[in-house]
Order: structure tokens, then C-alpha cells, then sequence
């Protein structure tokens, strides 16, 4: 009997289902109800226009406000680079990447600094870097705001020295 009630056969039935708050999916066209709000002298007062093809969601990014500069596993080879990110989730994403820039910095600084030399000199070793920093970033948006949201880091620069 506890069983079937556990289960939610027999009693209760007040269970609510619970409410996806998560960041939706935007697809190429609509209006995105958390868009930031833009300054137009940035964007040279264009307005933003999707194109037909490719991939039926739209995709924002986010920049990051300063270069990345560390030195590198075992090495004694400084790395520095600019980097921006991207969703195609609604614009919470983009408000959490700049709320906890700060805790992202410091992951991404630590992934960068655990690398080893040879691997930023690689194509191979370029697109694991970014696939770790994307996981680090999700991670962190993932422990400060319940979701994730970010599919790519993209190197604006990439200096090694």
C-alpha cells in the first residue's frame, strides 16, 4: 500500500508538475524575452537580422571583458588570449556569464594554467582547451544559477610568448 501511494497511484494526486525555468532554446526569427538591452553606438545602430540558413536557433555571444594571460603547465611559456563565448539559449545566459564573470575567470585561468605547452602549439590541442573551458564555464553557471547554457569558447587572440 505505501508503495502505491509513493507512486502516486492511489492518494494524493496533488502533485503539481514541476515548471521547466531553464533557459529556452531561441530560435532564428523570435523575439528573446531576456534579450539584453543593447547600446546602439556599439552596434553601429544596425538592427540584428537572422539569416535563412544553417542552424534554426540563433546564436549570442558573450566577450569577455579582459585577456586571459597565465603561464602554462611545466613550462616557462606565458599564454595570452581573448575569449568569447556562445548560446543559443535566451538572454539569462548572457546575464549570468556577465554576473559571474568573476568565478568564470578564475576556472578558466586554472584550466589554462594546467596546460601543457605542446598542446596550445596544435589544432587538436586548441579545440580540447576549448571544449574544457566550455565545460568549466557550464559548470560554474550550472553551481551559481541551476543551469548551463553556453556551447563554445571561441579565442578572439591567442598569443604564446
Amino acid at each position: 500500500m505505501f508503495g502505491l501511494v509513493q507512486a502516486g497511484v492511489i492518494g494524493g494526486g496533488h502533485h503539481e508538475a514541476k515548471q521547466d525555468n531553464n533557459p529556452k532554446l531561441i530560435r532564428k526569427g523570435e523575439v528573446d524575452p531576456y534579450a539584453p538591452v543593447s547600446d546602439k553606438k556599439e552596434e553601429g545602430g544596425a538592427a540584428e537580422v537572422d539569416g535563412e540558413g544553417g542552424d534554426e536557433y540563433r546564436t549570442a555571444y558573450y566577450t569577455f571583458s579582459e585577456e586571459f594571460t597565465s603561464n602554462l603547465k611545466n613550462s616557462d611559456a606565458m599564454v595570452q588570449m581573448a575569449l568569447a563565448c556562445s548560446t543559443r539559449r535566451d538572454g539569462r545566459v548572457l546575464m549570468w556569464l556577465k554576473k559571474h564573470e568573476l568565478a568564470i575567470r578564475s576556472q578558466l585561468l586554472t584550466i589554462i594554467a594546467d596546460t601543457p605547452e605542446e598542446n596550445v602549439y596544435t589544432m587538436a590541442g586548441k579545440e580540447q582547451l576549448q571544449k574544457r573551458m566550455t565545460a568549466a564555464i557550464n559548470k560554474v553557471l550550472t553551481q551559481k544559477e541551476g543551469f548551463g547554457g553556453v556551447d563554445a569558447v571561441y579565442f578572439r587572440s591567442f598569443i604564446v610568448q
